[in-house]
């Protein structure tokens, strides 16, 4: 086993055939085993003996009374879409993504390509941007923070071409365009400045920048081109007549994207990305795939548009971050041994980080059974990828702003622009 922390595993670019059965990484390379790791820490909490909390069943109707709150003021015929990076193009009731589509005239398979070569970097963009930050959007006279300004963003990197080496057709992302790519470019598309700094800009840049070389080496699912866009042809060639599962979605991603994560662990010359040390699960490994799952809930859409059937979506889980986990902390659900958790600022691979993940994992996969009782509606007609958006993630950023000013989080997490 090698254990790379501060190297990103240069050896590895370009493994783009499926993980053996018996290799080690296969294992943690699932969504499977993001809900039975996390499984263990959750009955070790329940029995008393969690390291870093204490879990409060009493507190579970509750939240799935503010979250079935949230989803019907909300939506309020419960037509909630996916939990997806194409919420935050919309925001403000703008669609920003559509109007961009009809001006080129986007149609068919193509339109699936772009759709797949402005969102997988869109989302790996999707990190904390810190509390000081803004993205004036112009054309709208909007001024956003956070996940939706981050989106508007990366839609305007995207549409400027900068991701496209092949200037006939620019919105397209490509290896060249993304190996080459300037820091200046990226701070002028989301406006950063001394008074309105980004946090982890350096990061997110470089992580671009490997994204590049990843799909340089990967051609066998990015295609000669090495466009990213041709993910949607791979996936295509491996569904069952027009019906994929979710679960291949998650997995091609993981093991095609695995060495874009910097400093990771890497296992017998995988790396495993989102994914942390606990002593309390098999092996000592807890992988969550935080980004890597967004991603493949990002990814619905743009499959479903093109005429595919995504199937197995209660395969991935929720997603542990600020807005989830904050909810469950703020409302008492899950609550710290140590009052310093909600002080202290703490690096991601922290144990009580990993543990108060994990922990939010179950605990939304509980709170989503409660609110569909809630509401009336069964798994298959509200899957938890509507739980999320209706949802758990709305009400974890609706208490946090009726808790403390300007909304921030319950916790602070020193981001380097990777994980969050």
């Amino acid at each position: 086993m090698t254990d790379a922390r501060h190297a990103g595993a240069h050896a590895d670019i370009g493994w783009h055939t499926p993980v053996p059965q018996d290799h080690p990484a296969a294992a943690l390379l699932n969504a499977q085993a993001v809900r039975r790791q996390c499984a263990l820490v959750m009955a070790r909490t329940e029995q008393g003996n969690g390291a870093h909390f204490t879990w409060h069943p009493d507190r579970l109707a509750q939240v799935a009374c503010y979250v079935a709150d949230t989803i019907r003021m909300r939506y309020p015929d419960l037509s909630v879409p996916y939990h997806s990076r194409w919420r935050h193009f919309e925001t403000g009731g703008v669609d920003r993504w559509q109007q961009l589509a009809a001006q080129a005239g986007l149609s068919g398979s193509e339109r699936a390509r772009t759709r797949i070569d402005l969102v997988i970097p869109s989302v790996l963009l999707d990190a904390g941007a810190g509390p000081d930050w803004q993205y004036l959007d112009h054309a709208n006279n909007m001024r956003l923070a956070r996940s939706e300004g981050l989106g508007v963003a990366s839609l305007a990197l995207f549409a400027s071409g900068a991701l496209s080496s092949d200037q006939t057709h620019p919105l397209r992302t490509d290896a060249s365009a993304l190996a080459a790519l300037a820091g200046q470019t990226v701070a002028a598309a989301f406006q950063v400045s001394h008074s309105n700094p980004l946090v982890g800009l350096a990061g997110r840049v470089e992580m671009l920048r490997r994204l590049g070389e990843v799909v340089a080496a990967t051609p066998a699912v990015f295609g000669p081109a090495r466009r990213l866009g041709n993910l949607f042809d791979y996936l295509a060639d491996h569904a069952h007549g027009k019906t994929i599962d979710a679960a291949f979605i998650l997995e091609t991603l993981l093991i095609a994207l695995g060495p874009v994560w910097p400093g990771r662990i890497v296992l017998d010359g995988v790396s495993l990305g989102d994914c942390w040390r606990h002593p309390d699960v098999d092996g000592g490994l807890l992988p969550f795939h935080k980004l890597t799952q967004w991603l493949t809930y990002s990814m619905l859409e743009p499959l479903e548009e093109a005429g595919y059937d995504v199937v197995g979506l209660d395969r991935l889980t929720g997603l542990p971050e600020y807005r989830n986990g904050g909810l469950l902390l703020d409302l008492g659900l899950l609550q710290p041994r140590d009052p310093a958790f909600f002080t202290d600022h703490l690096a991601v691979d922290r144990p009580e980080v990993v543990e108060w993940r994990a922990l939010t994992v179950i605990g939304l996969d509980r709170v989503a059974d409660a609110v569909r009782t809630q509401l009336g509606v069964s798994a298959d007609a509200f899957p938890l990828a509507r739980v999320l958006e209706g949802g758990t993630w709305a009400a974890g950023r609706r208490i946090a702003a009726e808790r403390r000013p300007g909304g921030t989080p319950p916790v602070n997490i020193l981001s380097d622009g990777t994980v969050f």
